[in-house]
């Protein structure tokens, strides 16, 4: 009988040990993701960028890394939403693996589109019929450090605007001849008529076509 109370005791003492390593195991899978608000500025300083997140009432954990994919960068303002994944359910090992600002975040794309957005209203938007469409929000837009910009439009190109400015020259039909137009209009002023056939002063003629200088 001792043997046998001896053996219940080692047997209860083992499933309780499984226990406490259970309730472990669960604590850290629990844990292991969270999600909270940006409270704090974003420092984009550094190779990584690091912030400051709200899980609940009681819990604000700073320094959480925050990675995104390769060729894509933000800083996502303060009130966003914040997906966290804690490596090994070590809440100071976080990693922000999504965001998502709910106030400045545009609403009813279709299937298959894509639109790149800022807080203040700006957006490229990647339409599900084919067009892309830019909005500016009444602000800039710069092209810097191009060597050649090539525009292929099939069909023409408008530019609705009061003003159309260019700082060097312009050259229409280039494939077929080099001419600028800042050229052209120094032929056009200079350029002359022969008059054939004068006649007396009460008469009237038509003088050749022009004599362009280039």
């Amino acid at each position: 009988m001792a043997t046998f109370h001896a053996a219940i005791r080692q047997v209860s003492r083992a499933l309780g040990r499984a226990q406490a390593t259970a309730d472990r195991l669960a604590r850290r899978v629990l844990l292991l993701v969270g999600r909270g608000r940006v409270s704090a500025p974003v420092n984009d300083a550094g190779p990584v960028q690091v912030l400051q997140a709200q899980i609940n009432e009681l819990e604000t954990i700073d320094n959480l890394k925050r990675i995104a994919e390769f060729g894509f960068t933000s800083v996502p303002p303060q009130g966003s939403d914040v997906a966290i994944v804690f490596v090994g359910g070590d809440r100071g090992g976080g990693l922000v693996i999504g965001t998502n600002h709910q106030a400045s975040r545009p609403t009813g794309l279709k299937s298959g589109e894509t639109m790149i957005f800022t807080q203040d209203g700006k957006q490229i938007y990647l339409t599900a019929s084919g067009g892309i469409f830019i909005k500016a929000n009444n602000q800039p837009v710069e092209v810097d450090g191009a060597t050649i910009v090539t525009i292929n439009a099939a069909t023409k190109i408008r530019a609705v605007t009061p003003r159309f400015e260019c700082t060097g020259d312009i050259i229409d039909n280039c494939d077929s001849q080099s001419s600028t137009v800042a050229e052209l209009r120094a032929a056009h002023d200079e350029h002359d008529h022969e008059v054939v056939d004068v006649q007396t002063g009460g008469s009237t003629i038509t003088t050749t076509g022009p004599n362009l200088t280039t």
